[in-house]
């Protein structure tokens, strides 16, 4: 279409903020597209008891500040009756003679009424977009409640990748994905919820003034055959500890050999000021040796330190969200004198970006946001001719919103069997488990992928998280975090108990058994 006609159709007494954030971003994409509002007189009941919830939500907890639950006034400029290419239909009476019409929904229901319920019942739902005149998924994803402390961001949450998916239907309306079920509806509680809320986050704030969460810590054990990426499974040989005592934690592990050293390069955050910087443990045949040294330090939060290696120079791709930009460094001198040589992507809130070479290209993977909703659960993709760039955004982006296997967790791997990419599956949580991904098609216009394994904490490897994997020659390195009391003496004696559980397990790997495209 050289000049897209895309009608928005809103009921009239439910026009809320997300509903021009969706305008504002598809004529960002489109620039020279018609986008017109559609106002009905559609009926869209919400329980009187729900309302007050997110009155009070938005009073108390959001200060006021604007949200996108917000209702607004209809702009009065609207042409209600302009003829379409494509109909969004978000008030569920579009018939769409000679238009497309795409109609979002949650949990399988065309009404946001669905991601209320499930929110209610403290769980996701899941989304999707339906080509109205015939039934069939367009678009389907799994927003990450990870930030949301309450009804409002939760729905900020659902609301913000219900337009993203939107916007991929309406780039590539005519693809055709499995049939959604409706999930059965709960009744609507807002007043247990609140009390559930309110008695969640008091607990969560006394745990917070006792104990550092999350903790996080580097396990790491030198391998002779598969590792956790070949088997899918953290059984097998004993995970042994780098140092985490002191008033920090360690994190996304990336080990290295470089000109005869070898060490892990990892995120290490200091409690007392709360910002993650990049270090470097060194190693030796026995394990780590030595105390570690800084690597990298900015004025914003590190961490996730991806290493790359590009005509004998080592560079490194440390996430940086905070500061808006995907910058890449070069080692001056191994291992602890780095300096950014090229600003990858700019502008954007992109984490954990992980390169890899495939079929003549460099791609990039990472999770981004546009300053709503979770950061676990948007897949982008890059692709460039050479690594300083320029890069390009692939056809499909976002390739991926589903918060199970879209944050990346490690290195991409090519094996005579497949490419791999790590990922996090943060359905239930942030970094609370791995996927294992199969990279299945993979080009400037197509990205499917196929999930291996899921891998989660167990005997092996004790806690209630596990998020990267990486490994290099031997060294294999795992991370994850644990209960950890601000008391050190008691610190000491949790972390000590902690590390007798921990055994060698011959765990299976889990299959996942679905696939996302």
């Amino acid at each position: 279409m050289i000049r897209p006609r895309i009608a928005i159709a809103v009921p009239t007494s439910h026009f809320l903020r997300w509903h021009e954030r969706l305008r504002d971003s598809l004529a960002a994409r489109w620039p020279a597209a018609e986008i017109t509002f559609r106002f009905s007189r559609v009926d869209v009941p919400q329980a009187p008891s729900v309302m007050r919830l997110i009155a009070m939500e938005r009073r108390l907890i959001r200060r006021g500040a604007p949200t996108l639950c917000d209702r607004l006034e209809p702009p009065s400029n609207q042409s209600p009756d302009a003829a379409a290419d494509i109909v969004i239909d978000l008030a569920g009476d579009q018939t769409g003679a000679g238009e497309i019409v795409l109609r979002p929904l949650c949990d399988g229901h065309p009404t946001d009424q669905a991601a209320v319920a499930a929110l209610l019942s403290h769980r996701a739902p899941g989304l999707a977009v339906e080509d109205a005149g015939t039934g069939a998924i367009v678009a389907e994803g799994l927003p990450s409640l990870e930030g949301a402390d309450c009804l409002v961001s939760g729905l900020e949450a659902v609301y913000s990748r219900v337009a993203a998916l939107l916007e991929k239907a309406v780039a590539n309306p005519r693809q055709r994905l499995s049939p959604v079920a409706p999930v059965a509806q709960s009744p609507a509680a807002p007043l247990a919820y609140l009390l559930r809320n309110v008695a969640f986050q008091c607990g969560r704030a006394l745990y917070h003034l006792c104990c550092h969460s999350p903790h996080w810590r580097v396990g790491w054990r030198f391998t002779q055959g598969p590792g956790v990426l070949e088997t899918g499974a953290i059984g097998g040989g004993p995970w042994r500890i780098m140092d985490d005592r002191d008033m920090d934690f360690a994190a996304d592990p990336f080990p290295i050999e470089w000109r005869g050293r070898q060490g892990v390069f990892y995120e290490r955050l200091d409690y007392r000021t709360n910002l993650g910087e990049i270090w470097y443990q060194p190693f030796d045949e026995t394990g780590p040796a030595g105390r570690p040294v800084p690597a990298i330090t900015e004025p914003w939060h590190l961490s996730y330190p991806f290493l790359i290696e590009e005509d004998g120079v080592l560079y490194m791709l440390p996430e940086a969200s905070a500061s808006g930009a995907v910058t890449l460094y070069r080692c001056v001198s191994f291992p602890d004198k780095w300096e950014p040589v090229a600003r990858l992507l700019d502008g954007v809130e992109a984490a954990d970006a992980t390169i890899f070479r495939h079929d003549g290209r460099y791609w990039m993977t990472s999770v981004v946001r546009q300053g709503v909703g979770g950061y676990s659960d948007t897949l982008a993709l890059h692709h460039a001719k050479s690594l300083f760039g320029p890069w390009e955004a692939h056809a499909r982006n976002p390739v991926i919103i589903d918060s199970r296997f879209a944050r990346p967790a490690g290195a991409v791997v090519a094996t005579p069997t497949g490419v791999y990419r790590p990922a996090q599956d943060c359905s239930e949580g942030y970094g609370m488990a791995m996927t294992i991904m199969r990279i299945d098609r993979l080009d400037p216009e197509t990205f499917a992928q196929s999930c291996v394994s899921r891998i989660s904490p167990g005997p092996a490897w004790p806690g209630a998280r596990l998020h990267t994997i990486n490994r290099c020659g031997q060294l294999e390195c795992i991370d994850g975090a644990i209960f950890a009391p601000k008391y050190l003496p008691l610190r000491r004696l949790t972390q000590d108990y902690i590390d007798r559980r921990r055994q060698p397990s011959d765990d299976a790997a889990r299959p996942c058994g679905f696939l996302a495209n």
